[in-house]
């Protein structure tokens, strides 16, 4: 007997104390090793692993206790807790950490400012320039000299000692975690940026300890006892400033969840015993009843119960026009009612409300990897080891061959390359485009399953479309109502009658038309619904039956002159259903599925991105040909079944084709799993956003040209980012390690090079943010139109 099949399951384990890519790829590396994990992903930007796993191998408590062995902290979300209420547990603790930050920062400046006045007169006291920073120091020298002359009356070791007191709060307090983390990374046999930090601070900070509290014993062996009090004090600072910026910078990357959760109201009036009660959100439960007023945003999911109004649905959908809710209806939490008032029951709340399921998207697809960044990964894995043997190579150099003091000044060279190596920008550069670009894309209510769905969507060349729903409105209406022998309302009218208990979308049709009309329906006796053919009916003492050719060849009714016009019609996209009246034909009814007006401007889009379309329908062709036609599409493959559709899929790609799938019924679901990309329609089933990697939340074709272009966008972004990553340390590396000194005299000290790591991350976040200001063309162009 075989064992039995588990499904694998999927957590989120939000993870403390990673500061670079190093750290995110040795959680990483842990997770997949354990047993009965398939898949891990940690996420340096958003400080979570998203692991798949067995839980018949695993639990998610062992997972947790695998990160914290690697020195790293991690607790499992509370059962049940919403994505909303993540959310601001995230915020909560970044807005303490930045708060920490400051204060550390603020602490270190002090030090590093007060460290320079106090080395103004050092340096003049010593014989020999300890590196190229003291060429900048000299208008300070003079600045001290004269506002602070007592200072030149202390002897060297009293300076080097009141140097020590202001290095020691920074380096055991303010700059204490790059020495702890380093520690335990070591533990663990690994490195990290932290690594690098300690070790080349370290340093310099051990050789100026021994410099003053045995600067006799060195003068005695000839070599001068240089301190490096504030080179340390300023690589701390500088090292803190950009951990903070960073932390800034991740805040403002997940900006587009948190004005999602801001819309939510705090507080909703419900009714309860009869009576209006207003409570906090907390406090609602399933099954209650609530009254929303006119401006007032609806606080959670639910179904009309009575009243009417129209409802702001762009915070979800990205469009901006307002929809009509009626009793029947369903209303999502955190949009904005308009100007009606209504009464509806609340059945969603708190991990099961739409705005959570959304947030929750966008989360996943945040801390999703992107392809792309397996080469940052790969780097990123060996850097740190490679940074430190160039380190300890620049040392040997520079004491053989470098000029006098040899040791000091091997000491600056290895601790400078130590420094500025740091893999921060390396290790940002692609996690911080995702996040930015897949909270922009929410906002403009394109939800996007991560970087890999970008990376594959900046691929993609053919883009197969789904006709209804997709392409067209998915609602059949009444186009044409030509009369033979009874006037256009009296037809409508019996035929509305008859199909009104059919149960049929055609049938919905008609009945729809005749009351927009207002034309009052008779009632209806002796039905006879005949399958695949139409329905036969009495209404008001007349025998009336609706439907196809056959229908009535069967009654024995002559179409005569209507079927050349249902033929013509017909081959214009619309169904024709033939009306017999007490058994003669006595008119002819139009049917069709509207276009969406948006759908011609998508498809033309389309092709400006240089991609082919292609119209996939089980409808017949002379109906999908006739649309294709009308919104520009290359290519139509009608008559096919669900199976058809996922075979199609498989033919294009077999031809080496990137496809996009596009739909939103349950029919499209393999075909949209199977596409490299799946765009579901948001107005679609839940199946079909399941399957997709994209997800249209207003419904809008427009949406699909926006997204490519989009994951566009953020590609070259990407690119850029790690562009610049890397050509940041194959050119700091080797000038830190004085390359351009034998021809030029040009070399970085380690405050230089500290900034300069700062800077290449601030960079790569700053570039990133860029996309924050992308726009949609389809909620643009509506706004400009309905101004």
């Amino acid at each position: 007997m075989g064992t039995a099949q588990t499904s694998p399951e999927q957590c989120t384990i939000p993870v403390t104390g990673m500061t670079c890519a190093a750290c995110s790829a040795r959680i990483q590396r842990t997770l997949e090793r354990r047993e009965g994990v398939s898949a891990a992903n940690v996420n340096l930007m958003t400080g979570a692993a998203t692991v798949t796993y067995d839980p018949a191998a695993t639990t998610p408590e062992d997972l947790v206790a695998a990160i914290r062995a690697t020195g790293y902290g991690a607790e499992l979300p509370r059962p049940g807790e919403s994505a909303e209420s993540l959310v601001a547990l995230q915020d909560t603790a970044r807005g303490a950490e930045i708060a920490e930050l400051k204060g550390k920062l603020a602490v270190s400046l002090a030090a590093g400012g007060l460290a320079a006045i106090v080395s103004a007169p050092l340096m003049v006291a010593t014989e020999h320039a300890r590196d190229p920073l003291s060429a900048f120091m000299a208008p300070l020298t003079a600045v001290v000299r004269r506002l602070a002359p007592w200072a030149y009356d202390l002897s060297p070791i009293h300076l080097r000692f009141i140097l020590l007191g202001l290095t020691l709060p920074v380096v055991g307090w303010a700059g204490r975690q790059f020495y702890t983390r380093a520690w335990t990374a070591f533990r663990h046999h690994s490195a990290d940026m932290n690594t690098l930090i300690a070790v080349g601070t370290g340093a310099a900070f051990l050789y100026s300890l021994v410099a003053t509290v045995a600067g006799h014993w060195l003068l005695a062996r000839g070599v001068e006892p240089h301190v490096y009090y504030e080179s340390v004090l300023w690589i701390i600072a500088l090292v803190l400033l950009g951990n903070l910026l960073e932390a800034r910078a991740k805040g403002r990357t997940s900006g587009a969840i948190r004005r999602l959760i801001g819309l939510r109201p705090a507080t909703a009036r419900v009714v309860r015993d009869g009576s209006e009660l207003e409570v906090p959100l907390a406090a609602l439960r399933a099954g209650d009843e609530a009254v929303v007023r006119p401006g007032e945003t609806i606080p959670a999911d639910g179904e009309v119960l009575d009243g009417a109004s129209w409802v702001d649905e762009s915070m979800l959908t990205g469009e901006p026009l307002p929809v009509r809710k009626e009793p029947g209806d369903r209303v999502v939490g955190a949009t904005l009612n308009r100007n009606g008032a209504f009464r509806y029951r609340i059945d969603r709340l708190g991990a099961d409300s739409m705005l959570s399921r959304i947030i929750g998207l966008v989360q996943q697809a945040q801390g999703a990897r992107a392809p792309i960044q397996r080469l940052a990964d790969r780097i990123s894995a060996v850097f740190v080891p490679v940074v430190l043997s160039i380190a300890i190579a620049t040392f040997v150099l520079w004491f053989d061959l470098g000029p006098e003091p040899a040791f000091l000044n091997a000491l600056v060279a290895a601790v400078t390359v130590l420094i500025i190596a740091c893999p921060c920008a390396m290790g940002l550069a692609v996690p911080t485009a995702v996040m930015v670009s897949t909270g922009r894309s929410a906002e403009l209510g394109i939800l996007i399953r991560g970087g890999e769905a970008l990376e594959r969507s900046e691929r993609l060349d053919t883009v197969v479309l789904d006709k209804t729903g997709t392409v067209t409105e998915g609602r059949p209406a009444v186009r044409q109502v030509v009369p033979l022998a009874l006037p256009a309302g009296e037809l409508l009218r019996l035929a509305a009658s008859v199909d009104r208990l059919s149960g049929h979308p055609l049938g919905e049709a008609l009945v729809r038309e005749a009351e927009r009309q207002g034309l009052r329906m008779g009632e209806v006796s002796r039905l006879d619904v005949r399958t695949g053919r139409g329905v036969i009916g009495t209404v008001s003492d007349r025998r009336v039956a609706v439907g196809n050719r056959a229908l009535l060849e069967e009654l024995g009714a002559d179409p005569g002159l209507l079927s050349a016009e249902a033929d013509r019609l017909a081959a214009e996209g619309q169904t024709p259903l033939f009306v017999a009246v007490d058994g003669a034909a006595a008119g002819l009814i139009t049917v069709a599925d509207p276009i969406k007006p948006a759908s011609a401007e998508a498809v033309a889009r389309l092709h400006r991105l240089g991609i082919e379309t292609v119209l996939l329908t089980g409808d017949n062709r002379a109906t999908a040909e006739a649309v294709a036609r009308a919104v520009g599409i290359d290519r139509v493959v009608a008559d096919v079944l669900p199976e058809g559709k996922l075979d199609m899929i498989r033919r294009l790609q077999a031809e080496s084709r990137s496809v996009a799938m596009v739909g939103d019924g349950l029919n499209d679901a393999p075909a949209l799993a199977q596409a490299d990309v799946g765009i579901a329609m948001g107005t679609g089933t839940d199946v079909a956003m399941e399957a997709g990697a994209v997800t249209l939340m207003r419904g809008d074709p427009r949406g699909v040209p926006d997204a490519i272009d989009l994951a566009r966008r953020t590609m070259g972004v990407i690119r850029q980012n790690l562009f610049w990553a890397f050509v940041y340390n194959v050119i700091g590396i080797p000038v830190a390690a004085g390359l351009l000194y034998p021809t030029l005299g040009l070399r970085l000290t380690p405050t230089m090079a500290a900034a300069a790591m700062a800077v290449s991350s601030v960079t790569v976040v700053s570039n990133s943010l860029r996309l924050r200001r992308l726009g949609g063309t389809a909620s643009s162009n509506e706004r400009t139109a309905h101004v």
